[in-house]
């Protein structure tokens, strides 16, 4: 009898799929967030796998803070029109122009990124919503179940989850509520290069060493943009950065890297002792439970 074995890789994918075809079959309106980052990339992977060779049953949506990378949002649009994928924007600036949001002071949009998000859907009814945390990266995010229940206000109550014995999931929910699903939740950051590397998943170059004008703020290095000018006092600096997460360019850092590889990317990982949004996230700063916080309001 031959020896069969399951990679720690295939079986983290297989559990994905699962997800992916669990939400299809028992929820209506399900819809995947799609940012261009490297986590909703290998989400589209996972998802185009499932349903393969007919195309990907449901649409994914972008909360357009609009104060994005240009690298991630050419990638976005080149990925969903390559796989014939619907794209929904909900835009935050349309929201701030039309009164509906009012754009913080200080130039982050981070937060008021959770009622767009909200208001979108209840306007498509989405009743399943795929999002790309993993509990590797934060420990609110380390609580979520697969399947997080959320109430007919979008909002999420820690200590009111559904058991998830066997991997059984429930996504029954009543009109108005929703389910938010994390296929990536029992992956870390390695698993996620690691699979990057094994499929030959292009990502936007961003994710690779490059030079950059940046400031040092706060111990990170931020990039020097249209929406993050200078503060007095401060200097840039043309430094060798790459991006361990692509999120809104006023509140993510770089980090210091050579890494212009996959296979160096995988090392640098391998090696570093703090978490990627530990390292790059200025939005996770502003207290100690900022991530539950803005979960607790609606956030993905």
């Amino acid at each position: 009898m031959s020896d069969y074995r399951v990679s720690h890789l295939d079986t983290l994918e297989a559990e994905g799929i699962f997800i992916f075809r669990e939400v299809a079959a028992t929820c209506q309106r399900p819809v995947l967030l799609f940012s261009g980052g490297k986590d909703s990339i290998v989400m589209l992977h996972l998802a185009q796998k499932a349903f393969a060779p007919a195309r990907i049953p449901f649409p994914v949506m972008h909360v357009d803070t609009g104060h994005n990378f240009p690298e991630a949002i050419e990638y976005r649009d080149q990925r969903v029109a390559d796989l014939g994928v619907q794209l929904i924007v909900a835009s935050v600036q349309e929201a701030i122009d039309s009164g509906f949001v009012t754009e913080p002071p200080g130039g982050s949009r981070n937060r008021i990124q959770t009622p767009v998000l909200l208001d979108a859907v209840e306007k498509h009814r989405f009743d399943a919503l795929f999002g790309g945390a993993r509990r590797d990266e934060e420990k609110a995010r380390a609580k979520e179940r697969i399947f997080s229940f959320r109430d007919e206000f979008g909002q999420w109550d820690p200590k009111n989850q559904r058991p998830e014995l066997w991997s059984l999931y429930n996504g029954r929910v009543h009109p108005d509520e929703q389910i938010r699903v994390f296929p990536l939740s029992n992956w870390t950051e390695l698993d996620i290069w690691n699979y990057i590397a094994e499929q030959d998943i292009p990502l936007p170059s961003i994710y690779f060493a490059h030079d950059r004008e940046v400031v040092e703020r706060d111990g990170m290095l931020y990039a020097v943009n249209e929406f993050l000018a200078k503060r007095d006092g401060e200097t840039s600096q043309v430094r060798r950065v790459r991006y361990r997460t692509v999120g809104d360019a006023s509140c993510t850092a770089a980090v210091a890297s050579e890494a212009d590889t996959v296979e160096k990317v995988i090392a640098e990982v391998a090696a570093t002792r703090i978490t990627e949004r530990g390292a790059t996230r200025g939005d996770d700063r502003a207290s100690e439970a900022a991530m539950e916080d803005r979960k607790r309001e609606g956030y993905f």
